[in-house]
């Protein structure tokens, strides 16, 4: 006789943990706000009982690039409001805070938030306090106390933000930017979080060699010339920095996801790395939502297997962040972070940041659970 019994029994028309290659209708046993057992026996018992015959259950979705932030970041918004409702337990802040700031962003957003938030700290002493571009001072842009900052955050800190495109950059050389951010993530051993130059300013050559293996590209599929692909094809330079181990990182946003770009580059053997939304207070209200979900579906629409999708919002951006053990996988121990998603085939059809659109249905968020509690997309306030 089986004596399996759990706070809640979620049964799925499809579970899935592509860390595991788990692909199966079958159920989550939760108990104590964490995974008890994957598919338990048929007897199993369990205070609640949730059926979701038509969704498919993912570990919770991992944004790598996105604006969390309560206060403080004029492009921040609200985690647990537009976040975790939309079926992202985990995301990283681009640059929110910086040295000056970041005390308060791990008390307020960090520490006060239901939603796990990691940042990538700018190297801007500001962050994105000020109406001005971030690096448009190049007196902002101070390496000690950036290191001074990661060494007080730890682990929280997971990174270095510097996007030195024109929008970012203002006044500042952009190679004096990308110095100093390089500058501060040897000092620290972390990571950068990089935004490319438009290369009639700087060469990706140039700027692509500096960049070291684990170091990560976003903004990466905006339109010809400013993106990946060159003639249609990606240029030599971007797969020998994926050779070198630089990643590759969506970072969707207002003005960095085009279709055609994205179809070349998928054609000539490069999907990116991890699948980001650069969702931002601008996006907050828009019809139809901007979230994760939908622009996972974009890039099924532009030809990424459903399969490599999954992996890109689960278990590779957990594992880029250093989270293995807590996020992107289905594990019993593991905290419960879960994401129902639906796919709706009737939906509108997708549009880039052009407005070029293309159909093949979307992906909608059910539930979200965070250790166990549970958010849904009606929980969504505006900010």
């Amino acid at each position: 006789m089986n004596n399996s019994t759990f706070d809640l029994l979620i049964h799925a028309g499809r579970v899935v943990c592509p860390r595991s290659d788990h692909d199966s209708p079958g159920s989550v046993g939760i108990s104590d706000g964490r995974i008890a057992a994957i598919d338990p026996p048929a007897d199993s018992t369990a205070t609640e009982t949730l059926e979701f015959p038509d969704s498919v259950l993912l570990p919770g979705l991992v944004d790598l690039h996105a604006h969390p932030a309560c206060s403080g970041s004029k492009y921040g918004v609200d985690p647990d409001a537009h976040f975790l409702t939309r079926g992202v337990t985990t995301v990283l802040s681009q640059g929110d805070a910086g040295a000056d700031n970041w005390a308060n962003y791990r008390e307020e957003t960090i520490e006060g938030s239901r939603t796990r938030v990691r940042l990538a700290i700018s190297i801007s002493r500001h962050g994105e306090s000020s109406e001005r571009p971030c690096l448009d001072d190049s007196d902002w842009l101070d390496v000690d106390s950036c290191v001074e900052a990661i060494a007080d955050g730890g682990d929280l800190i997971w990174g270095i933000a510097v996007n030195c495109s024109r929008a970012s950059s203002g006044a500042t050389e952009p190679r004096l930017a990308l110095d100093r951010a390089l500058q501060a993530a040897r000092s620290t051993g972390k990571p950068l979080l990089y935004g490319l130059r438009e290369p009639d300013d700087w060469s990706f050559t140039e700027q692509l060699e500096l960049l070291r293996p684990g170091d990560v590209v976003t903004y990466t599929f905006r339109r010809e010339p400013h993106g990946i692909v060159a003639g249609g094809r990606v240029r030599p330079e971007v797969v020998a920095a994926r050779q070198r181990g630089v990643l590759f990182d969506v970072g969707h946003g207002m003005g960095s996801l085009d279709f055609n770009e994205l179809e070349a580059a998928l054609a000539d053997g490069f999907p990116p790395d991890t699948i980001s939304t650069d969702q931002y207070a601008q996006h907050v209200g828009s019809t139809p939502q901007h979230d994760l979900p939908r622009t996972m579906s974009k890039l099924l629409a532009a030809g990424m297997p459903e399969a490599d999708i999954f992996c890109a919002v689960t278990s590779r951006p957990a594992e880029i962040l250093g989270l293995s053990d807590q996020a992107g996988g289905l594990r019993p121990g593991a905290p419960a972070d879960l994401t129902l998603l639906t796919f709706r085939a009737d939906a509108p059809p997708l549009e880039d940041v052009h407005g070029t659109a293309r159909p093949g249905g979307c992906f909608e968020p059910v539930l979200t659970l965070r250790d166990g509690e549970r958010f849904a997309p009606e929980d969504t306030a505006s900010n």
